[in-house]
């Protein structure tokens, strides 16, 4: 019985992690169709998420088969890192703030969005829900292994 309930645990914690992983592959995909494709302009801020979230699409996979549950440290540092800049990115197109604090160059400003749905649907703001369902995808995962060791 503790074997069974043992092995669905893991189950639902490899399924969290092949989550994170399709998240980050659907964001990178969609990144890469926007700038290279719809040739969208990437401001500063943008390549600093890309930086966080195009290693998961690697990463994932290689603690996926067989589970390593050492990633969702790895991968929670990155997703961190990727929704600090997202917030920080949301913060400065909501006019929060300054545009004097923002990184980027005179030609791509990141104050800038060039894509809007629904009125409030910008890049930003999908990058920031982005990462805050990866992070809390890790960290469900997380509390999945805490509960396992006990």
């Amino acid at each position: 019985m503790s074997n069974e309930k043992s092995a669905n645990a893991m189950s639902r914690q490899w399924l969290m992690l092949f989550a994170v992983w399709a998240i980050a592959t659907i964001a990178t995909l969609s990144s890469l169709f926007f700038s290279e494709i719809v040739k969208l302009p990437v401001c500063s801020l943008c390549w600093y998420q890309r930086i966080a979230i195009y290693p998961l699409v690697l990463i994932m996979p290689l603690a996926l088969f067989p589970l390593d549950k050492k990633v969702i440290a790895y991968a929670g540092i990155l997703t961190l890192f990727g929704w600090l800049v997202a917030l920080f990115h949301v913060l400065l197109v909501a006019g929060i703030i300054p545009k004097a604090a923002q990184p980027c160059v005179q030609d791509i400003p990141c104050s800038e969005t060039h894509l809007n749905l629904f009125g409030f649907l910008n890049m930003p703001m999908m990058s920031l829900l982005t990462f805050t369902l990866m992070a809390v995808l890790l960290f469900l995962a997380k509390n999945r292994d805490s509960e396992e060791s006990m």
